[in-house]
């Protein structure tokens, strides 16, 4: 039996890409060729690790003892190539990051630059996204999420956390005064998201408790468009510190209701795919990031 690591990386991708397809664009082969490898390693083992449909793949009990085993191998080494590897040469090579437009136009483009002259052989590729978006199908390394992780199989490293402010532009303040109290709120026109009802509940103390469900009068998918609709007298908003910053300190955008305010936090993460080739180019780029922050 002449298992190797391309073996194990097969398994081990088809499993937590889900479909061969996704295994395939991760791995950069083919579909044909992510299968005809699953299968020869079977042979090899001469038992079967998968039983597949036409709609899903299931571990057999023998496939699941072999993906513990083979996930502790390829770590192992991992950890040994990467130290060489350190030890060797710079980063180097392509390395995509996915923010939310928000967190990309205000946390990471403004020190892009230091970080090129840092690392000028890494070739930065930046997209935005703000809706949670499949790594393995956007062929991401590093996605900054914003709020509570769901996927376990995402390595996760907490880079920092944000206040939220209700928030409105001195204009429309003057217009149609500042509430004194978050049921006032139902008298005012509300900014909030579309398709992400989490972020339409703000953390202010009421009479029912603790966090306030709001329904926007005018909504959309994107926080940096929310922000762009209060500067522009459009309405009250619930936007995080990190975006709003500099607003407040220059007035563009006034805090209100911050007696009511519960300081809830939202959790921001660094997500990715454990990776050799990769290693070495996300850790430098989280540690790089993380200090901004």
């Amino acid at each position: 039996m002449d298992i190797n690591s391309d073996d194990l990386k097969i398994f081990v991708t088809v499993i937590d890409s889900g479909t061969l397809s996704a295994a395939a664009v991760h791995l950069g082969q083919t579909t044909s060729g992510v299968s005809r490898g699953l299968s020869r390693l079977e042979d090899k083992l001469a038992t079967s690790l998968l039983t597949r449909t036409t709609r899903r793949m299931e571990l057999t009990e023998e496939g699941q003892l072999f993906l513990d085993k083979a996930r502790a191998i390829l770590a192992s080494m991992e950890d040994v190539e990467e130290s060489i590897r350190i030890r060797r040469q710079k980063p180097a090579g392509r390395l995509s990051v996915d923010a939310a437009s928000p967190f990309m136009l205000h946390c990471v483009v403004p020190h892009v630059a230091e970080f090129r002259a840092m690392y000028p052989e890494i070739r930065l590729e930046l997209t935005s996204n703000d809706q949670i978006a499949d790594l393995l199908e956007h062929r991401t390394d590093i996605a900054i999420r914003i709020g509570a992780l769901v996927d376990s199989t995402l390595h996760a490293r907490p880079l920092t956390s944000s206040a939220l402010h209700i928030l409105a532009a001195p204009a429309y303040l003057a217009r149609h005064g500042a509430p004194a109290s978050p049921e006032e709120l139902n008298q005012h026109a509300l900014l909030g998201f579309a398709q992400y009802e989490l972020g339409n509940q703000w953390p202010l103390r009421h009479a029912s408790g603790n966090s306030l469900q709001i329904a926007p009068a005018l909504a959309a998918s994107s926080g940096e468009t929310l922000r762009q609709l209060a500067l522009h007298d459009q309405g009250i908003v619930c936007l995080a510190d990190f975006m709003t910053r500099a607003d407040i300190a220059a007035g563009r955008l006034v805090p209100l209701l911050a007696p009511f305010n519960t300081g809830y936090r939202q959790q921001i993460h660094a997500v990715y795919y454990r990776n050799t080739q990769l290693a070495q180019r996300i850790s430098c780029f989280l540690e790089f990031l993380q200090q901004k922050l």
